[in-house]
């Protein structure tokens, strides 16, 4: 029996290697966004051997930073970190760089993707995988950008959950390191202490970490919401491939420009509604002009579209459908009026705060009267200090009922609490029985 040549083994075996990877990219790509980053990774550990992958993709407003790997490496390469391997590179150039991760040099392999997202392997192994990373990568982050594109309802209770917990909580933290650093200050320019340059030296650091510290807890909220006005540019760019071929007139009214800044999610969600919305009205026939204007009142976005259509636009149609249920996500509210031979109006209001979440709004998950009352302020984003205030205990008693809560609920962290909380309410709102 002869045996197959050589070259037939080695051609067999690559296509098996390029199944393998196809797919692998298809489970990536079916995963879900919290989950991308171990898929990713579990992808690339034959090609790449790394300790460490982490993404920063901003377009994913409940979660921009997806990580996996070693712990202790994942927790120093911050959002700063990374925005700062970021500024250095450029787009479809994979880059390996020195830096210090946990106090010690490590090598990293960077890749900035056309969707402005970045991937970081530390420790990668040799250097004749990195071309193939590319194309992998900018399918990935594409990926991503659609996702948090489309905004569907189930990612805008999310995100809007995880943004609203993580900016609470870093306040919180600054806030107590603030205080901390107040304090030093304060003992350092006590007239008692009689070494004049030591002290001045010290308060000068202090001086700098307090402002940096102030700098970080602006920057993080800056990082969750997006001026009104830049908003509504990125949505007319986002119009303009839609529109190209159509022969419709568009005209777009400004929102003031002293208007509130928006949060990411209520952003996000606002765009695609407005997407959805257009292309729902120039399906109908005779529409030649289509009017969209934002307006903020301080609490609320408000979002105006007519067309001037003759058939107007049904609320019950398969097409706006799917922007009822983005809204609904946002605690937002649609309407829908048409005028027989002058067209349709849809008008959207969308708040730009949550609401407070009600115990009652909750089912009980098995938890106790004190944990749901430790739940449902969990979710209205206080930290363990706050609760302990409100409720009259310790916050080594918050502690322990919230580690009860996260096991009973079957989660890892307080955003991951908020989120079920906050899809529980907007089920229990629209009359729909989960679990």
């Amino acid at each position: 029996m002869s045996r197959p040549a050589r070259g037939t083994v080695a051609a067999s075996s690559a296509r098996g290697v390029e199944v393998s990877m196809l797919d692998g990219l298809v489970r990536v790509l079916r995963s879900p966004l919290s989950e991308v980053a171990a898929e990713f990774s579990r992808l690339l550990s034959p090609v790449v051997g790394h300790s460490a992958l982490v993404i920063l993709a901003e377009d994913d407003v409940g979660q921009p930073r997806k990580t996996f790997g070693a712990s202790d490496v994942v927790a120093a390469l911050t959002r700063p970190t990374l925005e700062d391997i970021r500024a250095g590179l450029d787009p479809g150039s994979p880059a390996r760089l020195q830096i210090r991760v946990g106090g010690e040099p490590r090598t990293v392999l960077a890749i900035l993707a056309g969707t402005g997202a970045v991937l970081v392997i530390v420790d990668p192994g040799a250097e004749d995988a990195d071309r193939v990373l590319l194309p992998l990568w900018q399918i990935v982050a594409l990926r991503i950008h659609e996702f948090a594109r489309q905004a569907s309802p189930a990612y805008l209770l999310e995100s809007r959950a995880m943004s609203s917990v993580r900016v609470e909580a870093v306040a919180e933290l600054a806030d107590q390191h603030a205080t901390t650093l107040e304090s030093l200050l304060s003992v350092l320019r006590s007239s008692s202490l009689d070494d004049h340059q030591a002290r001045q030296a010290a308060t000068r650091l202090a001086t700098d970490a307090s402002i940096q510290l102030r700098t970080a807890t602006d920057r993080v909220r800056t990082a969750d919401e997006e001026p009104v006005t830049q908003a509504f540019t990125r949505l007319r760019s986002d119009l303009l491939p839609l529109l190209r071929y159509r022969d419709v007139d568009v005209q777009f009214v400004e929102p003031p420009v002293d208007g509130r800044p928006l949060p990411s999610e209520v952003a996000h969600g606002a765009r695609a509604v407005v997407r959805g919305a257009i292309l729902a009205m120039v399906d109908q026939p005779n529409v030649s002009r289509i009017r969209v204007q934002w307006d903020c009142d301080g609490k609320n976005l408000l979002i105006d579209l007519r067309d001037d259509g003759t058939s107007g636009l049904a609320p019950d149609s398969h097409q706006v459908q799917p922007l009822s249920g983005r809204v609904t996500a946002l605690r937002g509210s649609l309407s829908i009026t048409t005028t027989e031979g002058w067209g349709s109006e849809m008008a959207v209001v969308l708040p730009l705060d949550p609401p407070s979440i009600q115990a009652d709004d909750l089912v009980p998950w098995g938890l106790a009267p004190r944990e749901l009352e430790v739940v449902r302020l969990i979710a209205d984003g206080m930290g363990n200090r706050a609760i302990a205030e409100c409720l009259g205990i310790s916050e080594n008693t918050v502690k322990f009922h919230a580690s009860k809560i996260f096991r009973k609920l079957g989660v890892t962290s307080r955003a991951q609490v908020a989120a079920r909380v906050s899809h529980r309410r907007a089920a229990f709102q629209a009359g729909i029985r989960v679990r």
